[in-house]
């Protein structure tokens, strides 16, 4: 309809590395995904995954896309070992191995029903059979939803050690951000309307500056601009967000009629990071 999801939003992903894709909730990662995918298809420019057009995917490519999209998918009346031989024939290049390496950790019968498994249990059958596929890109729409801190290192350390020298290609999506800082190598930032943030995880962490203000009677708030990213209000100081030392971002609070003295700039995580890039509300 009139309602716009992303406006000139151009994005190019190489090959051979990890991708976190982040964004607050509702600012259109998921439909990226399906767009990606071809289960949407944009309403101007194009969308080309391996070089096919994302909405006229052959079945060529999709052998060479490893998807997991919203949660843990998986046939549940099927048992650990027939799902395994169902998917096989679909794949020219799969790899069962890599399927039952990883499934038989489990310590479960091959007779097991997926639907009388927890969710970490499936977690790793669904792994296992993205895994076997040997796929090209892995896309992985919040990976980490049901699971606690150990299946989500499981199948982090698990993806990583799959990966290692190989020129594979990931784009994940989580709302669990400790995650990324020892699995990305980039990371992607959309917000509302599409605008983009493409960089180094790396660069992003050493760059990226937050700052505390104490009120100290001060009443007016700084405002964001081209210095300032974000500022986040507390009851006795103001938060503030910027990619410029703290020079220019004293002389910002200047330009706007406000005194910088005991601005101090503060250490940070990535979770840290990300809610003053994007805003907590």
């Amino acid at each position: 309809g009139k309602r716009t999801i992303y406006s000139d939003l151009n994005l190019a992903l190489p090959k051979g590395k990890v991708y976190g894709l982040l964004g607050k909730n509702g600012v259109g990662k998921t439909t990226l995904i399906k767009i990606l995918m071809g289960f949407l298809r944009p309403s101007g420019g194009e969308c080309r995954v391996l070089g096919d057009l994302s909405h006229a995917l052959g079945p060529a490519t999709r052998r060479k896309v490893g998807l997991l999209f919203e949660g843990h998918l998986a046939y549940e009346f099927m048992t650990i070992e027939r799902i395994e031989k169902f998917y096989a024939p679909f794949y020219p290049d799969w790899d069962g191995s890599v399927y039952w390496g990883l499934v038989e950790r489990l310590n479960l019968p091959k007779s097991h029903r997926i639907g009388d498994m927890s969710e970490g249990q499936r977690s790793q059958v669904t792994l296992g059979l993205i895994m076997a596929q040997k796929p090209e890109i892995f896309i992985l729409d919040d990976y980490s939803m049901g699971l606690d801190a150990g299946y989500r290192r499981l199948f982090l350390d698990f993806m990583a050690e799959y990966l290692d020298g190989s020129d594979r290609t990931v784009l994940l999506t989580s709302h669990v951000i400790q995650d990324m800082e020892r699995f990305v190598d980039e990371v992607v930032f959309i917000e509302r309307g599409g605008h983009m943030l493409k960089t180094s995880l790396k660069r992003f962490s050493q760059e990226f500056r937050r700052y505390l203000l104490p009120r100290n009677g001060r009443t007016a708030c700084p405002g964001k601009n081209g210095v300032l990213k974000n500022v986040e209000e507390h009851p006795d100081h103001w938060e503030i967000f910027s990619f410029s030392g703290r020079d220019e971002v004293a002389g910002s609070l200047r330009d706007q009629g406000l005194d910088p003295d005991g601005l101090s700039q503060e250490p940070m995580n990535l979770e840290d990071a990300f809610i003053g890039y994007t805003g907590r509300y």
